[in-house]
């Protein structure tokens, strides 16, 4: 933000510390009353025609904008993504702890993703590993929902699943 002598502009449209508008001055008046009542002159629309200025305490304004990013960043959710590994031939104990888990990674609110990689040459038979994440993908249906259907991607093939909103 340009503020005081930064401002190029030679007249700007002033708003004074109320927030009421005192009209259109020229650079050096606007500046003369931001300094009578101890205060800086900040450009807040520099792109507007003419550009508007606010009369306001700049380090206040700026220590309050840091307060309310400090606060946004607080309250925001990170979501990661989590790995399931499958295999095209796996059996059904090694499903069911895989299955476990990805549910637990759901409630948690992350994102799962589950990949199979085919080996030498179980990629001629990409059918079998897409009915494992699809059977994967009903079996997590309570927790999450699919994302993004299973695709291929060099020799493994993927999905994401996403946590249900139960708020």
């Amino acid at each position: 933000m340009l503020l005081n002598e930064g401002i190029r502009a030679r007249e700007v449209r002033l708003i004074d510390q109320n927030g009421e508008q005192l009209g259109i001055k020229s650079k050096i008046e606007a500046l003369e009353i931001a300094a009578r009542v101890n205060l800086d002159l900040v450009l807040v629309a520099p792109n507007a025609k003419p550009p508007v200025g606010r009369i306001m305490d700049y380090g206040k304004f700026k220590f309050e904008q840091q307060k309310k990013d400090k606060e946004a960043r607080k309250n925001q959710k990170i979501i990661s993504v989590k790995e399931v590994r499958l295999s095209p031939t796996i059996e059904e104990h090694d499903f069911n702890t895989k299955l476990r888990n990805a549910i637990k990674f759901l409630e948690k609110g992350d994102k799962v993703k589950a990949s199979i990689r085919f080996k030498g040459r179980a990629i001629t038979h990409k059918e079998i590993g897409q009915r494992v994440l699809i059977k994967f993908a009903q079996a997590c249906a309570e927790a999450g929902t699919v994302e993004s259907h299973p695709k291929m991607d060099g020799r493994s093939m993927f999905m994401v699943l996403a946590p249900k909103n139960d708020k």
